[in-house]
């Protein structure tokens, strides 16, 4: 399925955190309604509890997206299930939780074309975090439509090579632990992710050089999509999915499918 994406002519839309602008992040609905609005991709983070559950929260803390406070590892899950994780947002989303990976996986089953983007996020349980993740997939049979992403280069490394799965890294300024040269990171990498400030046709070029696909975060308005498109960017992470659904369908660059045609 992933495999497909290299042939792909078309815009491929992931929905950072599900529709992290509309809704609260890396909830169960932020990803539904990302889900029922059609887009392509899913884009998730994941940590690990005190009591080795492996959840769904971008942050180190549970400060900015909880009513909690204090690490995500010093909680256990059913700590973690106390808390409030949607009215931070808005009131109407009061009662919101931290959901689990296995919820989430759960959540996706019945959308067996949607690809997964998990990022592990770089913590000192992070490879742990990664094992885990990977265990439970397999046994659902849903591998073959993930890729992996750190900012942590270790990670990266430790998913590519042990694992043999599709990774996404990112520049080497914006990453930990990275190893220049090509022997290094990079040959680790399927695909990268470029930031909007990084985001130029000669670094696209740069990485699809190196056989590795270009894809970029976070083209949030017309204007950003259109230069994405104009880079040569055609697989965009966003926050608000709304702009690039339109712009791709206006300009008839709506992927059919992501399985390989006979």
């Amino acid at each position: 399925m992933l495999e497909h994406l290299q042939q792909l002519q078309s815009i491929v839309v992931s929905g950072h955190r599900g529709w992290k602008s509309a809704y609260p992040e890396n909830t169960l609905l932020s990803f539904q309604q990302a889900l029922d609005l059609g887009v392509d991709m899913l884009e998730l983070d994941l940590r690990m509890t005190r009591d080795d559950v492996v959840v769904v929260i971008h942050d180190a803390t549970v400060d900015r997206t909880t009513d909690g406070s204090g690490p995500v590892g010093d909680y256990t899950l059913e700590e973690l299930k106390r808390l409030d994780a949607g009215g931070w947002f808005g009131k109407v989303f009061e009662g919101l939780k931290v959901p689990t990976f296995e919820e989430f996986c759960e959540l996706i089953a019945p959308y067996p074309d949607v690809l997964l983007n998990v990022e592990i996020k770089p913590d000192e349980r992070a490879l742990e975090t990664a094992d885990a993740a990977i265990v439970q997939l397999a046994s659902r049979g849903e591998l073959h439509r993930c890729v992996f992403t750190s900012f942590d280069a270790t990670v990266l490394a430790h998913i590519h090579d042990k694992h043999g799965l599709k990774t996404q890294g990112f520049p080497g300024e914006q990453m930990h632990n990275y190893v220049p040269g090509p022997e290094g990171t990079i040959s680790k990498m399927w695909a990268v992710g470029l930031s909007m400030k990084l985001l130029t046709p000669a670094r696209v070029k740069e990485y699809e050089d190196l056989g590795i696909l270009p894809w970029c975060y976070c083209p949030d308005d017309d204007q950003q999509v259109y230069y994405a498109i104009g880079c040569g960017s055609l697989l965009m992470t966003v926050n608000n999915p709304l702009p690039a659904m339109r712009i791709r369908e206006q300009m008839d660059l709506l992927p059919t499918s992501f399985m390989p045609q006979p």
